[in-house]
């Protein structure tokens, strides 16, 4: 493929515009490089040790096509519309309820390129969980462990994308101790719908282990650890009535209203009801 950059234009930039596109860049494809390829290419070239000069070569095509190749593999792990019909006809929902959460609530693809589910690393979740298991969080406490582990909520550390995996991992390996390896997965949200691992037990799992595992398999576990939490938090009759202030408020706390999630929730609902 050509050699393209800033303000190239042609049949190429289109496809590689498709590309970035489909590997959850947003981009407007054209036939023209402009400011919002530039700055995708940069952070795809970012993300995958390349170097970063939004030049894109035969190294950055050749790993835009792999990574296109990934997706197109972990396809079979995504939802199906037969899916999200089983789940609105187990929990007797209407499917437009089904379908507006799966948008609002759920993080999108619930995979990595890599296959691995998608986790945001909770610190202060870890403290907590430490502290429930009669470990003291103070002795892991070090200039090493400051971005996994602090007593009060921030998003400072957050890295998103695999960096999550690299911090969760941080977190366990600070001890031997099988309550920290523990404590460190019961602090992460698992796959689309982002659920803590330490609901393990209510969800009915023998173990975080378990758990996690299960997020590995297919976004039908996502969903069905979905079910489970509604069900355990009393909140499916918010989605029977659609009460959506009420089932945004129990699923995403008091803080809902920041985001607007019950305005997303009904318009996503209107959306699908027509």
């Amino acid at each position: 493929m050509k050699t393209l950059k800033y303000r190239s234009t042609g049949n190429e930039v289109y496809t590689l515009e498709e590309l970035l596109l489909e590997l959850g860049y947003e981009v407007y494809v054209s036939n023209y490089f402009g400011k919002d390829t530039d700055v995708a290419v940069k952070d795809f070239q970012s993300e995958n040790n390349l170097v970063v000069d939004g030049i894109v070569g035969p190294k950055t095509w050749s790993k835009l096509y792999e990574k296109q190749q990934q997706l197109t593999m972990f396809n079979t792990k995504f939802l199906s519309e037969e899916d999200l019909q089983d789940f609105a006809i187990k929990f007797n929902l209407e499917l437009a309820a089904v379908k507006a959460v799966n948008e609002v609530e759920s993080s999108g693809k619930g995979f990595l390129l890599d296959g691995r589910p998608r986790i945001l690393f909770e610190g202060h979740i870890f403290w907590k969980q430490l502290k429930n298991k009669g470990f003291d969080p103070n002795q892991l406490v070090s200039e090493k462990s400051k971005n996994v582990l602090y007593s009060q909520w921030t998003k400072s550390f957050y890295e998103g994308g695999k960096q999550e995996y690299d911090r969760l991992e941080k977190a366990a390996g600070l001890s031997d101790d099988d309550r920290v390896h523990d404590a460190a997965y019961e602090a992460a949200s698992y796959g689309s719908f982002q659920i803590m691992g330490f609901h393990w037990q209510t969800l009915g799992y023998p173990s975080v282990d378990s758990f996690v595992a299960h997020m590995y398999t297919h976004e039908k576990a996502h969903l069905e650890a979905f079910g489970k939490f509604c069900e355990a938090n009393n909140l499916l009759r918010h989605l029977r009535n659609n009460n959506w202030e009420a089932f945004a408020k129990g699923y995403n706390g008091p803080g809902y209203k920041q985001n607007k999630y019950d305005t997303k929730l009904q318009s996503a609902y209107n959306k699908y009801n027509n």
